[in-house]
């Protein structure tokens, strides 16, 4: 079923994190009639959200595309990631969009990732729709937040057009919304709203060759790759020749499937028209960013452009002693395949040779950490390095990232935010008291200084603390920012932790194990409660006489031991330590095992 380009609408939704995109995107599944009253998908929240890890950090990681009818209008969505650190994938997709619904949320109003999404979609010419959500709260400020909205619109435009907007208003976890603050009890405003403030795609259905941008990609082991975009002209048919073309060359195709989205799923068409979005197989060397065009002088659209990325990380095979014993994948061949394939659709990595392993570079901690815990999860062993700020050279001069961070805490722990932002020379830019009674603080800081930051601060602040930040450019190098902490609780024997030796061990500081793991030389087992490090046995078992028997070991008391994230263990690292990663295990360890040489390597 073909589409006339005036009953399509393309429309990518965007926020903060945690603004309520996604929530709204199951309320238009819902009320569209997409699903039957008897499917499970009705009963269900976040349905967009798809992998594991979305549902267990509560965020969406890669944009979705899904597609409803509505009125006889068939509507793209394009559900798109709330946190900064995966811009990348908003950047990419919005080129498939014609118009954004930007989501507020009612009591925090704009935040760093809303600046960002609007600047992006501005830039591109896209029609903006506002909506304020959550206006339910307790402590929304609607009118506030109506003002910020506007002042930001002020700040970004690129063209007068823009600082007019339609703005509507929503509870999209109830399913309600209008365009007052008086709500219908569905989302029939929103729906209207796609359908007569955002533009029907501008595009030429009558051209005679067609034109695809590749903006995302699928797969699956019937059919293999799927490449998705929006046909900007002409017209697609399933089992027609086409060329793919890059900056580097162009390669000949075939499209073997044709489909266009409706629902959560696909449906398979003979053609569809310039305007619509399509996945198609068959040509799998196709990339994001690619053009799928057909006719006898096919031309290129232009290449999605991406910011840089701003941290990197060590990735290799695991070279510790327990090496291979709990991963599937191990070696440095199969970690180096499996990036190769992370770059096909994660367009915002970069990825070099780096001695036994690899240097991997992203938009931040979040960004990397996401990845290494996706590999862990299927299967690969692996060990990551430190975390380390991305420079670049700016008329000769070395520059660092740095970025716009906001933070809010109840009055209580203002002291703390601010001595922890003032010993990482952060530059204060604004302190706003809210009208929920918490302090907002912006700062200027480095990339390199925000490293480990978010743990610092949940603890400082007993984990109120909501804390946002966004990249906003270069400065000069002013000195390297040296992380300070204790130091490590080192193990020198090999063996399995005994509660006896632990016992002894916790008064030296905090311990990250148990008793009854297996542990090595040079393995990392706590945290000094002194600057420096300190090499402790934690296999020691007690000696056994006829006085002394191992029943009496059930006095002994163990402080619970801290057991640290996958994000926590990075930010622990300094730049002689690792962390060996596996699907069952994350271990602390330094570079150098053996005590002696390490110490050594410290004098010189």
């Amino acid at each position: 079923m073909t589409f006339d380009k005036n009953k399509i609408r393309n429309v990518a939704i965007i926020a903060h994190v945690d603004h309520g995109k996604t929530t709204l995107v199951d309320g238009l599944l819902k009320q569209s009639h997409t699903f039957r009253d008897n499917q499970a998908e009705m009963q269900q929240t976040l349905i967009m959200d798809s992998m594991d890890q979305e549902h267990e950090r509560g965020i969406t990681i890669t944009a979705k595309q899904t597609c409803v009818y509505y009125d006889g209008y068939k509507i793209n969505i394009i559900d798109t990631p709330g946190h900064a650190d995966f811009s990348g994938e908003v950047e990419r997709t919005l080129n498939m969009a014609d118009g954004v619904l930007l989501i507020v949320d009612a009591q925090e109003g704009p935040m760093p990732q809303t600046k960002f999404v609007l600047k992006k979609a501005l830039e591109l010419n896209l029609k903006p729709v506002v909506i304020i959500n959550k206006i339910d709260k307790p402590a929304a400020r609607i009118p506030e937040v109506l003002s910020e909205v506007e002042s930001l619109f002020l700040e970004l435009a690129t063209d007068e057009s823009q600082l007019f907007y339609p703005v509507y208003y929503a509870i999209a976890r109830e399913g309600k919304a209008g365009k007052t603050t008086e709500l219908d009890d569905d989302l029939h405003a929103i729906f209207e709203a796609i359908i007569n403030d955002i533009p029907a795609p501008d595009v030429d259905t009558d051209a005679e060759s067609a034109q695809l941008l590749v903006a995302a990609l699928a797969g699956d082991n019937y059919l293999g790759k799927y490449c998705i975009g929006k046909i900007f002209c002409g017209k697609l048919k399933k089992g027609q020749s086409v060329k793919i073309l890059n900056e580097n060359k162009t390669t000949n195709g075939k499209i073997d499937n044709l489909f266009v989205y409706k629902g959560l799923g696909k449906e398979e068409v003979p053609e569809a028209t310039a305007g619509d979005i399509v996945a198609i197989t068959g040509v799998a060397e196709a990339n994001i960013g690619d053009t799928i065009a057909t006719g006898e002088n096919p031309k290129a659209l232009p290449t999605i452009e991406l910011e840089a990325p701003t941290l990197s990380i060590y990735i290799g095979p695991n070279t510790s002693p327990l090496k291979g014993r709990e991963g599937e994948f191990t070696t440095s061949r199969q970690i180096a395949e499996r990036l190769e394939k992370e770059l096909e659709t994660n367009i915002a990595l970069k990825i070099e040779p780096d001695g036994l392993g690899y240097k991997v570079s992203g938009r931040g901690e979040l960004h990397l950490s996401v990845l290494i815990e996706t590999m862990r999860r299927e299967g690969y062993e692996l060990e990551a390095g430190r975390p380390e700020v991305v420079y670049r050279e700016i008329d000769g001069v070395k520059c660092e990232p740095i970025e716009d961070l906001t933070i809010e805490v109840s009055s209580e722990f203002v002291g703390a935010v601010s001595q922890e932002l003032g010993t990482r020379k952060a530059e204060l830019t604004s302190q706003e008291l809210t009208s929920s009674g918490t302090t907002r603080f912006v700062y200027e800081i480095s990339t390199a200084a925000l490293i480990g930051l978010r743990n610092n601060l949940l603890t400082a602040t007993k984990g109120t603390a909501i804390m946002s930040s966004i990249p906003s450019g270069y400065r000069p190098v002013e000195g390297k920012f040296k992380p300070e902490r204790n130091g490590a609780l080192v193990s020198f024997e090999t063996g399995v932790s005994t509660a006896y030796a632990l016992d002894a061990a916790q008064a030296r500081g905090i311990l990250y194990i148990p008793p009854g793991v297996p542990v090595y030389q040079g393995m990392i087992v706590g945290l000094s409660n002194k600057k420096d490090d300190l090499d402790i046995n934690v296999c020691r078992e007690k000696q056994l006489t006829n006085m002394r028997t191992h029943a009496s070991d059930g006095a002994i008391q163990l402080t619970p031991y801290t057991q640290l994230s996958l994000e926590q263990c990075l930010d622990f690292l300094l730049d002689d330590e690792l962390l060996e990663v596996t699907p069952k295990s994350l271990r602390l360890r330094k570079r150098q095992l053996d005590p002696i040489k390490r110490k050594r390597e410290n004098r010189n």
